[in-house]
């Protein structure tokens, strides 16, 4: 907030969005502001269609009275279209401010196909599902997009991938924004002034930070610091701190599966020795295709442990263990208070390999404290997180102000 007497529309709406201050009387407590002031700032809210009143509060004077009225973030004003791509499905889904999932599709897209064809896909996918929802193009605020690489969040551009090949610096942003555009038409006829459309904003994000996000905020909101580790054709962690996703400078913290552990195995990123090459859900599936089992991928061994195989199973108990010898090392560092396993590996057995070796090689002072689970949200994960991205982003004070302009409110 900008201070005492100084706050903004944006700034009344973060502080009703966040339960901190939620009538009228309160809100000029807690920003100084006038009656006046307020009734002028709140006013534009209601006007763009952002805030609504609920039902009347408690009496606060003992005299009795009329209970104040309550102020409430209107989540039906606008929808977030948000995917989650893994190397060869991808998820999609229709979701209301709050993160309410109205309409979901889920199929296979191939990543290796490249980003123009995926993209182009994924804006047919959210035109379908827009129907389906019964929403109109032009009450998207926004689209979120999770993927599974390193993303530099300052563009939206992912940084050498090593397993989306041909993604590399390209505008995933700008693709997809036009892809939705064209499958949509949505825009099409301008602004109210006659003037060209606006492009639908674009989050992109790795797919284990957005998974991270939407399970923290969902079902461990209280956990300062909260770390998901994904295991599935690769290995990734997402890290929330504070309520926010952590991401080093440039977009690299978490990506443990490139951590070199002393085995000889190559890994996809052309390198010996990274935890992915000997623990993923990949390298499980070639363990299990040299032994003579079908299968070419984590999703395929997900369906071996569902179905009880005993090898995939000791074999998923085994890379447990890998990277619960790795993610001792992050519980020190970390001092999470939430370690949560997700991905097609997040069974039982890889989950008992993870506590084998975390719990014998962390001191008891790093675990004392800290809860290992698995993930609640599971497939929905990341689409929650992506769109949960969109809305603290759209609704963040400072561009909450530069909108209510644009809307000339």
């Amino acid at each position: 907030m900008t201070g005492r007497g100084q706050a903004s529309s944006g700034d009344l709406l973060e502080l009703v969005r966040r339960g901190r201050a939620t009538t009228r009387g309160a809100l000029q407590q807690a920003t100084g502001l006038s009656r006046a002031t307020v009734g002028q700032r709140l006013d534009r809210l209601f006007r763009a269609g952002w805030l609504r009143e609920g039902a009347g509060g408690p009496v606060d004077s003992p005299l009795g009275g009329r209970p104040s009225i309550t102020l409430e973030f209107d989540d039906a004003h606008a929808v977030v279209l948000a995917a989650d791509l893994d190397t060869r499905h991808a998820r999609a889904a229709v979701l209301t401010l709050t993160g309410e999932i109205l309409a979901e599709h889920g199929g296979t897209l191939v990543i290796e196909d490249g980003p123009d064809a995926v993209l182009g896909e994924l804006g047919g996918w959210f035109a379908e599902l827009l129907e389906k929802a019964g929403h109109r193009p032009d009450e998207v605020c926004g689209i979120g997009l999770a993927v599974p690489g390193p993303v530099d969040s300052e563009t939206g551009r992912v940084v050498q991938p090593p397993i989306m090949p041909g993604w590399d610096g390209y505008d995933i942003r700008g693709r997809l924004s036009r892809a939705f555009t064209e499958r949509t038409a949505a825009g099409t006829g301008g602004d109210a002034e006659g003037g060209p459309a606006v492009a639908v904003p674009v989050l992109v994000d790795n797919d284990a930070n957005l998974m991270a996000y939407g399970e923290q905020r969902t079902g461990y909101a209280d956990c300062s610091a909260f770390v998901l580790v994904k295991v599935s054709t690769g290995i990734g962690a997402g890290v929330v701190v504070g309520g926010s996703i952590f991401r080093g400078i440039d977009g690299g913290a978490g990506d443990i599966g490139h951590i070199r552990v002393g085995a000889e195995a190559l890994c996809r990123c052309g390198s010996y020795g990274c935890l992915a090459a000997v623990a993923s859900g990949g390298a499980v599936a070639r363990r299990l295709a040299e032994s003579g089992v079908r299968a070419s991928s984590g999703s395929d061994v997900r369906d071996l442990l569902a179905a009880g195989h005993p090898e995939a199973a000791a074999l998923a108990r085994e890379a447990g263990r890998r990277v619960g010898d790795v993610l001792a090392t992050v519980v020190t560092l970390l001092n999470p208070g939430v370690l949560m396993i997700a991905g097609d590996l997040a069974g039982t057995a890889f989950l008992t390999g993870v506590r084998e070796l975390l719990y014998q090689r962390a001191l008891p002072r790093s675990t004392a404290h800290l809860d290992v689970v698995t993930s609640r949200l599971g497939e929905r994960a990341g689409l929650v997180g992506a769109g949960a991205l969109v809305v603290e982003h759209l609704y963040a004070p400072e561009r909450a102000e530069e909108r209510l302009l644009a809307l000339g409110v």
